[in-house]
């Protein structure tokens, strides 16, 4: 496919397929999944159109009888289709690479997928475009815009009105589809203030009470988005410390243009008089670090590390065998205190190798601590065993 950007998550999915009978590409909607499928080839069913619904039942026994490969999209919609793979698998059990499925709302399709797919079903988590997939000169426009293809780093005259349409589709129609029980002005009020406390403890009763709702149900609200892969959670480390250590899980919006676009930023200079600037750098950073290890099946746990007297790390990388310690600076020009407090802190997690990634052009390392920009960083990750 000619002018198609190649996709981190590709190999990941021709990998899966080999080893199982059914793959579930989940992700955001309009982040790429489609266009990711169709590379593959095989026969595509889009199953939020009743006509895909009705040719795939009509079709279905010469499909599950041909070698193609069969690529159902928003699968959510037709969750009953589940039921009909298991018996398709299972009367061919060691046949691989027969059904890609694509979906948009995470705990709804892999509850169902658990249900009727179990130890059938590989998975794939996609998010939009990251900067290995894109160049390093692409940057600033990545973290202003976000990497959604129709209309972020790619479309740079389509932000911010296309992700204030994409927004308002979602609050209208895909959310309340999807089972969040919210009426949209709520949902739209409770996406603005989420955006205000990007990086921040998630304070629920707080929200809650701007919103006249419970801090539980503020709660559930945010695992539905979530799910919707528009936000993520960040929990904090459990350090073996004398210290007292905070215990609420950090919010982060995972694509930044949805953020810039909420906080009413249209372009560059407008995004360096925010207030809230080293939190928008902070979290586009984490975000294109979490999203590549998933995008190259690198399996770290990730937390983030706060003491009460403020010792402090954005990203805590646990790889099982050894731990990262991480600080993620808004700097061209790094400073010693930079580096003493990140050395202080990761003593205080045990952690073997520390990184402060910021926007210096040339890794210095020394030892075990590495200062690096964020090209190189999301380079290092790929050669992570």
């Amino acid at each position: 496919m000619q002018g198609v950007i190649p996709r981190l998550h590709l190999p990941l999915v021709r990998q899966k397929l080999k080893r199982n009978p059914a793959v579930a590409l989940i992700g955001p909607r309009q982040c790429g999944k489609t266009t990711l499928a169709r590379q593959l080839g095989g026969r595509y069913f889009d199953l939020e159109a009743e006509g895909g619904r009705t040719r795939l039942d009509a079709e279905w026994d010469a499909l599950v009888g041909g070698r193609e490969l069969i690529v159902l999209d928003e699968v959510q919609h037709a969750p009953a289709v589940l039921a009909r793979l298991r018996g398709a698998i299972d009367a061919d059990r060691k046949r691989h690479g027969r059904f890609l499925l694509l979906g948009s709302v995470s705990p709804a399709l892999m509850e169902t997928a658990s249900e009727s797919l179990a130890g059938r079903l590989g998975l794939v988590s996609m998010s939009p475009f990251l900067l290995p997939e894109l160049s390093p000169g692409q940057l600033d426009d990545l973290w202003l815009r976000g990497g959604y293809p129709d209309g972020g780093v790619l479309e740079p005259d389509r932000f911010p009105d296309w992700q204030g349409d994409f927004l308002e589709i979602l609050v209208t129609r895909d959310l309340p589809t999807w089972g969040l029980p919210s009426r949209p002005p709520q949902t739209r009020r409770l996406l603005r203030m989420l955006a205000a406390v990007h990086g921040q403890a998630l304070n629920a009763s707080q929200l809650g009470a701007s919103l006249s709702l419970d801090h539980k149900t503020v709660l559930r609200y945010c695992d539905f988005l979530e799910g919707a892969f528009l936000v993520r959670r960040l929990e904090p480390f459990a350090a073996n410390t004398r210290k007292r250590l905070t215990k609420t899980p950090r919010l982060y919006w995972r694509d930044s243009g949805l953020l810039h676009a909420l906080l009413g930023v249209s372009d560059l200079d407008q995004l360096y008089q925010q207030p809230w600037l080293g939190a928008s750098w902070e979290g586009f950073v984490l975000e294109q670090t979490l999203a590549t290890l998933a995008a190259r099946n690198q399996r770290a746990q990730a937390f983030f590390f706060r003491t009460s007297d403020g010792h402090e790390l954005d990203l805590v990388l646990d790889w099982g065998a050894e731990r990262w310690a991480v600080e993620i600076k808004l700097t061209s020009a790094p400073s010693g205190e930079d580096v003493g407090r990140l050395n202080r802190a990761a003593d205080m997690i045990a952690a073997r190798r520390r990184f402060l990634v910021c926007r210096v052009a040339e890794e210095i390392e020394n030892a075990s601590l590495l200062v690096t920009d964020v090209p190189a960083w999301l380079g290092r990750l790929a050669r992570q065993k």
